[in-house]
């Protein structure tokens, strides 16, 4: 994009909260918006804690997406922080976008952020995802029921997937946001360091190898990043979990499971930060790390007292 083609007329930057239940596709979303991998994607529900800014330019309107972590009935101190969360994203953002999963359509959970999202004072779009698994028929009625529930001001069909409906989103969003000056710079795609992306890297790549059975209660930092004479990055992680056994499912017979994870983890962070990536897993036991203030402010959560 050439600089003439941003500055011809008046910028707008604004912040995009989006919304939904666990598993809607948020993150599928704010990757295909960006056009590169800036958050974490994963089956596994709730894998979303902290809201981690996707940052796309269209045109001459910066748009800086918060993908919140999915809204569900909060049953532990890790549940409620996130929850609180995402309704703080969608509070302090200038549009939100409440995305629906076109297969389950308005179920208990959507409804009932339907209608929370009522006493939040900005403009709301409706995004129904997942449109290339549900016959048109079916999407028509979908889209008139939660128009009927809340008056959005805008709808859109899209498969965050395929991208089908994606450009199209992305251009309203840009005519959208307030005119204003750029809040970053034109070339950076999120806010999230890139310890912090590629701790995220390695806890979607665990998900991904384990399945159900590691439980939700697990977590990932970066302790050192060295950048060598070579060019090439040294990155040594820790990987924690609250019980022995958890330990020993993530390391696998003989080390098989641990080495999966960092092979498919190194690659991957490799390819984003451009270089040679050498990447030193370790997995230690932090009982009740899930009650912990420290840990919550690594993951950009606030501390529930109660």
């Amino acid at each position: 994009m050439s600089e003439a083609v941003v500055r011809s007329g008046p910028t707008r930057c604004g912040f995009v909260a989006l919304i939904g239940a666990p598993n809607v596709g948020k993150s599928t979303l704010v990757n295909a918006l960006v056009g590169s991998k800036v958050t974490i994607v994963s089956k596994k529900v709730q894998t979303t804690r902290a809201l981690i800014r996707g940052i796309v330019i269209e045109n001459n309107a910066q748009i800086v997406l918060v993908d919140t972590p999915g809204i569900f009935a909060p049953k532990r101190r890790l549940d409620r922080a996130m929850v609180s969360t995402a309704w703080s994203g969608a509070h302090d953002a200038d549009l939100v976008c409440m995305l629906i999963d076109a297969r389950a359509g308005i179920d208990e959970e959507a409804d009932a952020i339907v209608s929370k999202l009522e006493s939040v004072n900005h403009p709301k779009i409706l995004v129904i995802n997942k449109i290339d698994l549900v016959p048109r028929e079916r999407l028509l009625k979908l889209t008139a029921k939660a128009n009927e529930r809340l008056k959005f001001d805008r709808t859109f069909m899209i498969s965050a997937t395929t991208g089908d409906g994606v450009d199209d989103l992305r251009a309203a969003l840009a005519n959208e946001v307030p005119e204003g000056p750029f809040h970053y710079p034109e070339d950076q795609m999120s806010d999230a360091p890139m310890r912090h992306l590629a701790a995220e890297i390695t806890r979607e790549k665990i998900y991904r190898h384990l399945h159900q059975e590691l439980p939700y209660q697990s977590t990932v930092e970066t302790d050192a990043w060295t950048e060598r004479k070579d060019r090439s990055v040294r990155i040594e992680q820790t990987i924690f979990v609250e019980r022995d056994s958890q330990r020993k499912i993530v390391l696998g017979k003989a080390g098989a499971t641990i080495k999966s994870i960092g092979a498919d983890s190194r690659r991957e962070i490799s390819e984003i930060v451009g270089h040679p990536v050498h990447l030193f897993l370790f997995v230690k036991v932090r009982d009740g790390w899930g009650d912990d203030p420290d840990r919550y402010k690594e993951m950009g959560l606030e501390f529930p007292k109660e």
